[in-house]
C-alpha cells in the first residue's frame, strides 16, 4: 500500500497499517568488497557500509502534529537552536519525558487502538555526505529499533513509516538523494496502537534505540535475503545444507546471466564444498506480497560436520556471492550457521538426537544508564557471566533482543526461544482473536523470524507473551511452520488463555500453536501430577519459574530435583535476567537504582521490574551461586567414603569432561588436612564412572573436629567464557569421622555479684563484668578488659525485613501474603508486657541468670514468652539457652531467634558455616561448609529494594574481633547448628527504607542468632515458600556459648 494512500488518517492508530514503504524484513546482512572482508564479518572495515549512530540534533514535543512536526523535515528549516541527543538511545533517558514502568496496566487510559492526543514526540535530524563510490548505487537506511511508531524524511521527501519497537526497519532512500549534503529526519511518536502489544513487564522508554546505518548495493541487482540451514542426520555423519538466495532486480525486472555462487567455510577459513554450489538466475518465481525478487534454491550434502550445540558451538561461515553476466563479482554477503537439528519426540525436546536440559533465564535488552540500548559489552558481559554459571538457554523476553546478543550466542553456545514482539497484558485475550490485529501479530512473526533465521542459537519461535491464544497465534504458527520448518514453536498462551491455572494442561492442548508445554510458574506438585499422568507427547518446560525478585529463589534445589527425575520435564527459565534499576540521583548527590513510581510516572508498578538473578550493574547476586551449583555439568556421589571411592557422572550430553582438571582437599573446615589431585577418567555423555583418592587418609582429629572432602573441577585451561582454573563445579562430603568435643575444665575463676539499690545486677569476673537488667529483663551489657563489647542484650527477634516474596511492601493489597499476615498479627512492634530476673549464685565460680520476657503483638492472645538462661562462669565463657513459645494466633512466622547490639569495633567477622555469600534454609545447595571472613560491612547485599540479607545458614560458630591484640567476641552453637547474620543495619532499618540511598549504616553491629529463618520461596510472582522451610507457631530453644577473649 502506498504512502499517498494514508496522508488523511493517523497510521499510528490504526492497527492494520504495520509498515509503509518499508523493504521486506530480511536477516542480518552486509556487503562487502570481497571474500576477505566477508569472512571476517566486520561491516565496519567494508566500504558499502556507513554507520550514523552518533549525535543527532534533536527536538521534543508534546504532540506528533504540532506546528514543530510541520516543516523540521525540511532541509531549509533551521535546527542550530536544537538539542543533541545521542543515537542509539532513548530520549527518556537523556533528559527529555520519563521513563515509565507499568507490568500490566497501560500507561494512559485510552481504548485500542486510539493513544492520547498528548504524546510525547521526538523529532531527529542528521545529515550524511556520500562517497563517489556510492555513486549509481543502491542506498539503504537501516533502524534497528525505534520505539515506537516513526516516519522517515530525506531531503524533505517522505520516505516512509514503521512500527515494531524490537525489529529492525530497512527503506530505499535511492529516489531521494542529491550529491553533497543529504537531510534526514525522523519523527518518533511514542504512543501508537503498537504499545498495545508491546506491554511487556518493563520500562516504557522512546526513540531511536538501536543502530542506525547506510547500506550500499549495486543498482541493477543485489542479494537481497539470504537464508541456511544445516541440519544433520540421525547418525550426525552427513549433513543437508539448504540454501535459498533472494536477489532484487532493478524495478523488479529479472536479467538473465546473472549467477549465485555460495562457499562455506569452517572456522579456519577454509571452504570445505568441493565444488562451491552456483545457481543461475532467475530462478524460482516472483515471490510474493513485498518480497520482491527472485531466489535461488541450493543443496549439498556436507560429510562429517562439527555440530552445533551449547557445549560444542561449532559455526561455519557462509560466504554468498552475486555475479553479473560478465561473471564478476557484484555483490558478496556472508551468514555465519551452524549443523543442528531440532524436533520434539516422545515427551522429550532432542537437539542432535539428545533430550537436552534447558537451564535457561528470561533476558530484557537493559542497561541502568541507557535503558533500552545495551552496548556490546554489556552484551558480551551477559554471555560470560551466563556460561560461567552454568546457564545454557535464554529466552528473550518478550521480544527479538538486539542481533548482536544473538551472534554471542552463537559463538559461546547459549540456546534461545526468540519471542516475537507482542504482548497485549492490559488487554490480555482481546486482540489475539480480534481480525484488526492480525496484520500486526504476523508482521511481527515474519520480522522476527526473518531476521533471525540464520542463528544456530535460535532453537524455539515464541508467539510472544501473556496474550491469550487465539487465531492471530494461529495464522502466525501457520506461517512459521511454512516458512522455517527446521525449529519449534513456543507459545505460553495456549495454556493460560483465560487465566484458567492449573487444569491439568489436557494433552494435546494448543498444539497448533506450541511444540511444548510451557507453563508460567507451576507448583513443584503440578509439575509431578503432569508428568507422572499425562498422554502428550510434547515436553514441559517452564517458559517462566522462579521469580528472581529482590532476595528469592528459594526451592531452586526443589525445581531441579523434579526436572532431573522425572520424564518430560526439561528445564525451564529464571524470571529473569537483570534487576531493571535505573540510575538516579538524588537531592545529595547519591546513586541509586530507581524503579516504578521514581520518576513522576503515573500508574505504576513499583519495584515489580527488580526481579533479576543480577543487579543492574551485573552484580552476581547470591542466588547464581544457588543456580550454578544446581546446574553444573558433574554429578558426584559416594560409594565409600572411608576409602576414597566415588562415583563421577557426566551430565553433558555431547561431550567429555577432559576439559576439567579435579582437585581434592579433606578439611576441617577450618585447616587444610590433605590435597590432592585426580585425572578425571574417559566418562561419555550422561555416563559415570569411578574414582578412587589413592592419597587420602583417615586423619588425626582434634576434639571437636569435624573433617569435610571438598572436590573442585576447575577448567583445565583458558576458554572463551573464562580463564584456566574457574570453577565448574564442586562437591563437598562430610566425612563418617569426627572427633567427639572436649570435656569442658572445671571452672576455677571466681566471680562475685553486686545487686545494687537501682535496678541493675552486675557479675564480675577476672576480666569482664556483665550486667543485669533486671527491670528490663535483658542483658544491659558484657565487657572485656574494660572495654564493652555486647551494648544490648539478646532479646527475642521474631521480625525480619520483608523479602519481595514476604510481600511487596510498596504494594497495596498484599494482606494475603506472608508480610500481610505478619504485619495484622504485630510481629513488627512486639512489646515487652511482662519481664522478670532471677540470679542465683551456683558457687564461687558459676552464677545462673534467668530472665523471662513476655511480648504481646497485635492483640493480649498475640503472645510470645521467651525464657532465656545464662551460665556465667569465671573465665567469661557464657552458655545461653533459649526457651522460646509461641501463641498459635500468630500465624507462621519470619524467624525465631535473638538479636542483640554490639560495639562498633567489632568489624571483623568470621564464621565456620556455610558460605562465602548468603544462604538460607531453601537456598543453601551453592555455599560449602568452611571457614570464612570478611567485614561486618562486606555482608551487605544492596537489594534494589532494602530487605532481609547476609544470612548464614549451619553455622558452628561465630566470632566478631576488633583487631590484633584486642577485645572479640565468639558465639558457638550449642545443641543445633544456627543461622546467624551480622550487620550495621536492624531489621526495623531495612523494613523502613524503599532505596539503598534511604539506609544509614549504624556504627554498631546488629547480630541476629536464629533458631531458624522462614525459607524464601519465590511468592512475589509463583508458590509459596515449601512447608518444610516454614515456621509455625510453637515451642522452641536452642542454646550456644558466648566467650569473649582477646584476639591474636
Amino acid at each position: 500500500m502506498t504512502y499517498t494512500l494514508h496522508t488523511a488518517t493517523k497510521p499510528w492508530e490504526t492497527p492494520e497499517i504495520t509498515a509503509i514503504n518499508r523493504l521486506p524484513a530480511r536477516a542480518t546482512l552486509f556487503p562487502y568488497a570481497s571474500l576477505d572482508q566477508a569472512l571476517a564479518r566486520d561491516p565496519a572495515n567494508s566500504p558499502w557500509v556507513i554507520s550514523l549512530n552518533g549525535q543527532w540534533r534533536f527536538r521534543y514535543c508534546t504532540e506528533p502534529e504540532g506546528k514543530d512536526a510541520e516543516s523540521f523535515m525540511k532541509p531549509t528549516t533551521r535546527c542550530s537552536g536544537w538539542d543533541e541527543i545521542t543515537v542509539p538511545g532513548n530520549w527518556t533517558m537523556q533528559g527529555y519525558d520519563r521513563p515509565i514502568y507499568t507490568n500490566i496496566v497501560m500507561p494512559f487510559t485510552n481504548y485500542p487502538p486510539r493513544v492520547p492526543a498528548e504524546n510525547p514526540t521526538g523529532l531527529y535530524r542528521s545529515s550524511f555526505t556520500l562517497p563517489k563510490t556510492w555513486r549509481q548505487r543502491r542506498v539503504i537506511i537501516h533502524f534497528g529499533g525505534v520505539e515506537s511508531a516513526y516516519f522517515v524524511y530525506l531531503n524533505g521527501h517522505e520516505v516512509g513509516f514503521a512500527k515494531d519497537s524490537r525489529t529492525p526497519s530497512e527503506f530505499d532512500l535511492t529516489p531521494w538523494l542529491k550529491s553533497g549534503v543529504n537531510t534526514l529526519a525522523v519523527k518518533v511518536i511514542r504512543w501508537s496502537d503498537a504499545s498495545f502489544i508491546e506491554d511487556q513487564d518493563h520500562w516504557w522508554m522512546a526513540g531511536i534505540h538501536r543502530e542506525v546505518f547506510l547500506y550500499s548495493t549495486p543498482m541493477a541487482a543485489s542479494i537481497a535475503d539470504v537464508f541456511v540451514i544445516g541440519t544433520p542426520d540421525l547418525s550426525g555423519n552427513e549433513a543437508e545444507l539448504k540454501l535459498e538466495a533472494r536477489v532484487r532486480f532493478l524495478n523488479d525486472q529479472p536479467v538473465a546471466g546473472w549467477s549465485i555462487s555460495a562457499q562455506v567455510f569452517d572456522d579456519k577459513q577454509q571452504p570445505i564444498l568441493e565444488p562451491a554450489l552456483q545457481g543461475e538466475l532467475p530462478l524460482s518465481t516472483h515471490i510474493g506480497a513485498g518480497n520482491r525478487g527472485h531466489r535461488a534454491e541450493l543443496t549439498a550434502k556436507v560429510t562429517n560436520p562439527k555440530l552445533w550445540s551449547d557445549e560444542s558451538p561449532n559455526l561455519y561461515t557462509l560466504v554468498v556471492t552475486l555475479k553479473d553476466p560478465e561473471g564478476k563479482d557484484a555483490d558478496i554477503t556472508s551468514t555465519r550457521f551452524g549443523f543442528r537439528r531440532i524436533e520434539v519426540k516422545d515427551r522429550q525436546l532432542l537437539v542432535n538426537g539428545q533430550p537436552v536440559m534447558l537451564k535457561g533465564v528470561n533476558r530484557h535488552d537493559f542497561h541502568e544508564r541507557l535503558g533500552k540500548t545495551v552496548p556490546r559489552e554489556t552484551m558480551l558481559q551477559d554471555v560470560i557471566l551466563l556460561k560461567q554459571f552454568n546457564f545454557n538457554a535464554v529466552r528473550t523476553a518478550h521480544y527479538p533482543n538486539d542481533p548482536h546478543f544473538y551472534d554471542l550466542c552463537d559463538e559461546y553456545g547459549l540456546y534461545v526461544i526468540d519471542e516475537a514482539n507482542i504482548e497485549a497484558h492490559h488487554y490480555y485475550a482481546n486482540l489475539c482473536d480480534d481480525p484488526r490485529w492480525t496484520a500486526a501479530f504476523l508482521d511481527r512473526a515474519m520480522s522476527m523470524v526473518l531476521r533471525d533465521k540464520n542463528h544456530p542459537c535460535v532453537i524455539f519461535w515464541s508467539l510472544g507473551n501473556e496474550t491469550g491464544y487465539g487465531a492471530n497465534q494461529d495464522a502466525m504458527a501457520g506461517w512459521i511452520r511454512g516458512y522455517d520448518p527446521s525449529r519449534l514453536i513456543h507459545c505460553e498462551g495456549v495454556l493460560t488463555q483465560r487465566r484458567q491455572g492449573y487444569n491439568g494442561w489436557p494433552d494435546g492442548i494448543g498444539s497448533r500453536a506450541t511444540d511444548v508445554i510451557a507453563p508460567m510458574y507451576p507448583a513443584i506438585d503440578n509439575l509431578i501430577k503432569w508428568a507422572t499422568t499425562t498422554k502428550d507427547h510434547r515436553p514441559l518446560i517452564t517458559c517462566e519459574y522462579a521469580h528472581a525478585m529482590g532476595n528469592s529463589s528459594g526451592n531452586l534445589k526443589e525445581y531441579w530435583d523434579t526436572f532431573e527425575k522425572y520424564p518430560g520435564l526439561q528445564g525451564g527459565f529464571i524470571w529473569d535476567w537483570v534487576d531493571q534499576g535505573l540510575i538516579k540521583c538524588d537531592d545529595q548527590g547519591r546513586e541509586f537504582w530507581a524503579y516504578g513510581g521514581d520518576f513522576g510516572d503515573t500508574p505504576n508498578d513499583k519495584n515489580f521490574c527488580i526481579n533479576g538473578m543480577v543487579l543492574p550493574d551485573r552484580t552476581p547476586k547470591p542466588a547464581m551461586f544457588e543456580f550454578k551449583k544446581l546446574a553444573q555439568p558433574v554429578a558426584v556421589s559416594a560409594v565409600n567414603l572411608n576409602q576414597g571411592r566415588l562415583r563421577i557422572r557426566n551430565k553433558r550430553w555431547y561431550t567429555g569432561l577432559d576439559d576439567l582438571a579435579l582437585s581434592w582437599e579433606l578439611s576441617t573446615g577450618q585447616r587444610s588436612l590433605q590435597q590432592g589431585s585426580v585425572t578425571i577418567p574417559d566418562i561419555a555423555p550422561q555416563a559415570g564412572a569411578d574414582i578412587i583418592l589413592a592419597d587420602l587418609v583417615v586423619p588425626e582429629l582434634l576434639p571437636g573436629e569435624e573433617c569435610f572432602l571438598n572436590l573442585s573441577f576447575t577448567s583445565a585451561a583458558d576458554n572463551p567464557w573464562a580463564p584456566a582454573g574457574h570453577l565448574v563445579a564442586w562437591e563437598q562430603f562430610a566425612m563418617p569421622f569426627s572427633a567427639p568435643p572436649a570435656r569442658p575444665a572445671a571452672p576455677f575463676a571466681k566471680l562475685s555479684i553486686k545487686k545494687g539499690s537501682g535496678k541493675d545486677v552486675q557479675i564480675q569476673g577476672r576480666r569482664f563484668a556483665l550486667i543485669v537488667d533486671r527491670e528490663a529483663g535483658r542483658i544491659s551489657s558484657l565487657s572485656w578488659q574494660n572495654k564493652a563489647l555486647i551494648l544490648a542484650g539478646p532479646r527475642l527477634n521474631l521480625w525480619r525485613a520483608p523479602t519481595d516474596n514476604d510481600g511487596v511492601k510498596s504494594w497495596t493489597g498484599q494482606g494475603h501474603k506472608p508480610l500481610g499476615r505478619w504485619l495484622a498479627a504485630g510481629l513488627d512492634r512486639l512489646s515487652c508486657a511482662e519481664s522478670h530476673c532471677d540470679v542465683q549464685a551456683l558457687d564461687d565460680c558459676a552464677v545462673v541468670i534467668e530472665l523471662t520476657n513476655l511480648w504481646v503483638g497485635a492483640t493480649p492472645e498475640h503472645q510470645a514468652s521467651h525464657i532465656h538462661r545464662y551460665l556465667v562462669l569465671g573465665d567469661g565463657e557464657i552458655l545461653v539457652e533459649n526457651l522460646i513459645s509461641i501463641s498459635p494466633a500468630f500465624p507462621d512466622l519470619p524467624r525465631v531467634g535473638v538479636t542483640m547490639t554490639l560495639a562498633p569495633a567489632l568489624e571483623q567477622l568470621s564464621w565456620f558455616g556455610r558460605g562465602p555469600h548468603e544462604s538460607y534454609a531453601d537456598r543453601k545447595a551453592g555455599a560449602m561448609v568452611g571457614l570464612y571472613q570478611g567485614t561486618v560491612t562486606e555482608q551487605y547485599v544492596p537489594y534494589v529494594l532494602p530487605q532481609e540479607h547476609g544470612n548464614k545458614t549451619d553455622v558452628r560458630w561465630l566470632a566478631l574481633e576488633a583487631g590484633p591484640k584486642d577485645a572479640a567476641l565468639l558465639f558457638q552453637a550449642e545443641n543445633r547448628l544456627l543461622e546467624a547474620s551480622a550487620s550495621h543495619f536492624s531489621a526495623e532499618d531495612l523494613t523502613k527504607a524503599f532505596h539503598t540511598n534511604e539506609l544509614e549504616a549504624r556504627d554498631e553491629v546488629i547480630l541476629n542468632l536464629d533458631f531458624a529463618q522462614r525459607g524464601l520461596g519465590g511468592a512475589s510472582c509463583g508458590p509459596d515458600t515449601l512447608q518444610q522451610y516454614r515456621l509455625e507457631p510453637g515451642h522452641y530453644s536452642f542454646s550456644y556459648r558466648i566467650r569473649a577473649y582477646t584476639a591474636e
